[in-house]
């Protein structure tokens, strides 16, 4: 009896070619796998060592600091406050292609996919080393993460270089299948190793995080000036306006900071430094030893467009900043302090600003009646009535710089935004919503309006661009709070658009002129569109 015939492919030569078909597929996911190990490893080494170290943060804030101001204002007005959460998806998204290539390049290319692979830990040991709290000791994690995904990339593509290799004339059937479960097997351990790290990464740095038990265990001190009691008739009983007090669940959270900072007050320190006779520094000891004051006050961030939600108002804890500085006593020809936040963020802000005796500038511990949240600043931050926030309310603050303008820039200035940021005379209409539908008869109109440390004076209404009528003012609590409003419209049938302006007590109308949000915060006029049945 005749052999096979040679030209007849065995059953694990067929199975090998199908096999083979596809290793630039199987490199990517090798790929995926290694940068997932590597990343993985390097969370852990970061809860472990250099909490401040994480690759994937430093990258982020990176990032952050280098796009240009129109990209973020494009991300804030289509995700809001989930920017940073659509940061780190569409960064995860971008290492898992480079991951990818990096397979496929050094199954095709070799070394090209390592050399990849390090370039990518050399960026983020870059990142990392850039921020202004930097140590050493912080690229540990992203040098971790560069040689465990080369050295994995380099193993798992040598066995798949290995095994699809032409087979021996004589393979047993389905061994091709057994290599190739083999290789899975591989790659999927390296991914779940990866995954695991990540997650363990993650619980021993919740577990060490000496800012999160101090807040937990701390009282507030009671106030040497209590903040006055809001009067009933500040806020009006309409269903969706917005509260009259922020809930501090419910306050809005603009800022660079991927991971919040976690600052141990047994550890802060604020430091007044630059044009002063006497160089100051206080522990978080020495600040609540001092005699702090509860003021209500509202914040507004500058990316806010007209009729958006950026914006909240608190009751707030500190001490006067004014007094501060007196301590310091700044020299002759000093016009601005520039504020530090722990992660390198600052603000320019008016010195005369900062020590107007009428003007309530505080060093903020408390928000609410409870210990400042983490996000927004805890143990410190800065609140200062009247200035968006980008040029004021720096959180997590341990410097102040007393300068000049001409001498130094802030963070937003050097990206295109103005030096100073007054807020400016605004209002928006909560109820009703836009597009929404109501009977014929008496609709009610509500809102809010705001011109923080000028104060309110009037709010008015226009329906389908006709006469101006004026709404009702709740009782206002301060001129550096917002001020409620509402209005009866005697709605007729028909497809109708709402616009209100509001005067603030100086007498000046809020402009109708549209301005975008950069360089120093938006203009016009907010309005929606009702159906009226």
């Amino acid at each position: 009896m005749t052999g096979p015939d040679a030209r007849t492919p065995s059953p694990g030569s067929r199975a090998r070619r199908t096999w083979t078909r596809r290793p630039t597929v199987l490199a990517a996911l090798a790929g995926i796998a290694a940068a997932l190990a590597g990343l993985g490893a390097a969370e852990l080494a970061a809860a472990l060592l250099a909490p401040a170290g994480s690759p994937v943060l430093a990258v982020g804030a990176l990032v952050i600091d280098l796009v240009p101001g129109w990209v973020k204002e494009l991300v804030i007005s289509l995700f809001g406050t989930n920017d940073k959460a659509v940061l780190i998806v569409t960064l995860a998204l971008g290492a898992a292609v480079l991951a990818a290539a990096a397979g496929v390049l050094e199954l095709l290319r070799p070394p090209v996919g390592r050399v990849l692979t390090v370039a990518a830990g050399g960026l983020a040991v870059f990142a990392v080393l850039s921020r202004s709290s930097a140590s050493t000791l912080d690229a540990l994690p992203s040098v971790v993460a560069m040689v465990v995904a080369a050295v994995l990339l380099t193993v798992l593509i040598t066995r798949l270089r290995a095994e699809t290799a032409p087979a021996p004339a004589h393979t047993a059937p389905g061994g091709a299948d057994v290599d190739r479960r083999r290789f899975l097997a591989y790659t999927g351990a390296s991914a779940a190793v990866g995954a695991v790290a990540l997650v363990i990464g993650q619980v021993v740095s919740a577990g060490t995080r000496a800012a999160d038990a101090a807040r937990a265990l701390f009282t507030l001190p009671a106030p040497s000036v209590t903040a006055p009691a809001i009067p009933p008739a500040a806020s009006v009983s309409v269903d969706g306006i917005s509260p009259l007090i922020t809930a501090n669940s419910d306050f809005y959270r603009i800022d660079t900071a991927l991971q919040v900072p976690r600052i141990d007050p047994s550890t802060w320190r604020l430091k007044v430094t630059g044009m002063v006779e006497n160089e100051v520094e206080l522990s978080f000891a020495d600040l609540l030893a001092l005699p702090l004051e509860e003021s209500t006050t509202t914040l507004m961030c500058v990316s806010n467009p007209v009729g958006g939600d950026l914006i909240g108002n608190a009751t707030w804890l500190g001490y006067p900043i004014r007094n501060l500085l007196s301590r310091a006593v700044p020299t002759a020809g000093a016009d601005m302090v520039l504020s530090r936040s722990q992660d390198g963020w600052t603000a320019s802000t008016p010195l005369e600003v900062l020590t107007d005796t009428g003007r309530n500038a505080i060093l903020a511990v408390g928000m609410n009646g409870v210990p400042l949240p983490l996000e927004h600043g805890y143990p410190v931050r800065m609140v200062v009535p009247g200035l968006y926030g980008y040029v004021s309310a720096t959180k997590w603050v341990v410097e102040l710089n007393v300068t000049r303008f001409d001498q130094h820039t802030a963070y937003w200035t050097d990206r295109g935004w103005s030096e100073r940021g007054p807020v400016k005379v605004s209002s928006r209409i909560d109820v009703p919503r836009s597009g929404a539908r109501a009977g014929a008869g008496t609709v009610t109109v509500a809102g809010v309006a705001w011109a923080q440390h000028t104060g309110i004076r009037g709010v008015e209404v226009q329906v389908d661009g006709g006469a101006w009528a004026e709404a009702t003012l709740a009782t206002a609590i301060s001129a550096d709070t917002w001020r409620q409003w509402i209005w009866s419209w005697p709605a007729t049938a028909g497809a109708h658009t709402l616009r209100v302006r509001a005067t603030d007590a100086a007498g000046l109308v809020q402009t109708d002129i549209r301005q975008d949000v950069i360089p120093d915060g938006a203009t016009g006029l907010d309005e929606v569109s009702v159906t009226i049945a």
